[in-house]
């Protein structure tokens, strides 16, 4: 072995003892003991408490000795009642069949989805997509009909003319 070989080794085991004889004269430290409980001084909710319970008292009394609301005298919301006009003497009608409105159709619920557009040589010509309550979707040009009940007059950029064939109305339908 050549001297420095021996003086590292030597070196590093005297560091070594000087580290276990530092750890070695440590000693455990002595408990700490938890300080005695106090008693904790009160922030006054109790006597809060105590004077919002007694105001509740005073108030209730107060109350149970107000006097009673007044019935108003007059209604703003109502006017005075009129004397019934004397009946007119007609002659008795003859009686008649009574007039029977004819039935109401309820409209469909029909609305406009979309709109798409093919260029053609002639000019623009526009295709509706239109959806109804029932779920059906339907995909007109004009001239085309809706359902048996509804004709398709124009189809423009973001709106749909349809004429109700039932009753001949005009019915217009806009993107939203």
């Amino acid at each position: 072995m050549t001297p420095t070989r021996a003086a590292a080794y030597l070196g590093c085991a005297t560091l070594l003892a000087a580290w276990l004889a530092s750890a070695a004269g440590l000693g455990t430290p002595p408990p700490i003991r938890a300080p005695e409980p106090q008693p904790v001084p009160s922030t006054g909710t109790e006597t809060l408490a105590d004077d919002v319970q007694e105001q509740a008292v005073r108030l209730r009394e107060r109350l149970a000795a107000a006097p009673a609301p007044r019935r108003p005298i007059r209604n703003p919301f109502a006017f005075a009642p009129r004397a019934a006009a004397p009946a007119a003497r007609t002659a008795p009608a003859a009686r008649s069949q009574p007039v029977v409105p004819p039935p109401v159709v309820a409209e469909p619920v029909l609305t406009l989805v979309g709109i798409a557009a093919d260029r053609l040589p002639t000019g623009i010509a526009r295709t509706a997509i239109i959806t109804a309550e029932s779920g059906e979707i339907f995909v007109v040009k004009a001239g085309e009909f809706i359902g048996g009940r509804y004709r398709v007059e124009s189809v423009g950029a973001d709106t749909v003319e349809l004429t109700d064939l039932a009753n001949a109305s005009i019915r217009r339908l806009a993107l939203r």
